[in-house]
């Protein structure tokens, strides 16, 4: 099954896309969209939308996980950050009915097996987790593959307990 995993971002949007086939992981492709910063607004967006559709129309996910939003203090980047996951939801929604979120604490739980694990923490479990060379960068880019590993074990869990 192929995942999409994103981490919305309006500076950066990350993205993670893994077969998760047989019990095993094989990374197809990962990285961010950047918008140019003091652009309109809109203009921002429609590239998030644009490039999220053109690596859907190419990996053509099963399913699209995103990471929740949570931002505590700056409401004025929340709103934004916010903006942005919706120009990527609707390009989502455009092609599957299969979107699922998780919050970040859900994601460290998934990939560390503790909720509070720290940012190197996850870097290093998705490398060893998806068996690559080094820690995927930007930041953005290894937030979105955990993403799609969290979905992937909810979906290995889900089949692993299924009644018959």
């Amino acid at each position: 099954m192929v995942i999409l995993g994103i981490d919305p971002g309006l500076a950066l949007t990350g993205y993670g896309v893994i077969d998760f086939s047989a019990g095993k992981y094989k990374v197809l492709t990962y990285g961010c969209i950047s918008t140019v910063a003091h652009s309109p607004m809109p203009q921002r967006l429609r590239s998030i939308y644009t490039g999220l559709s053109q690596l859907i129309d190419i990996y053509q996910p099963q399913d699209i996980a995103f990471e929740e939003l949570f931002f505590a203090q700056n409401v004025t980047t929340g709103i934004a950050v916010a903006q942005a996951r919706g120009a990527a939801l609707i390009a989502a929604a455009q092609h599957t009915e299969n979107l699922y979120e998780y919050t970040p604490m859900q994601i460290k739980q998934a990939v560390t097996g503790w909720g509070r694990a720290e940012k190197r923490q996850m870097q290093q479990m998705v490398k060893l987790l998806l068996n690559m060379e080094e820690i995927a960068k930007p930041d953005d880019a290894a937030d979105a593959l955990a993403v799609a590993l969290t979905h992937s074990n909810c979906l290995h869990a889900k089949e692993m307990y299924k009644i018959k």
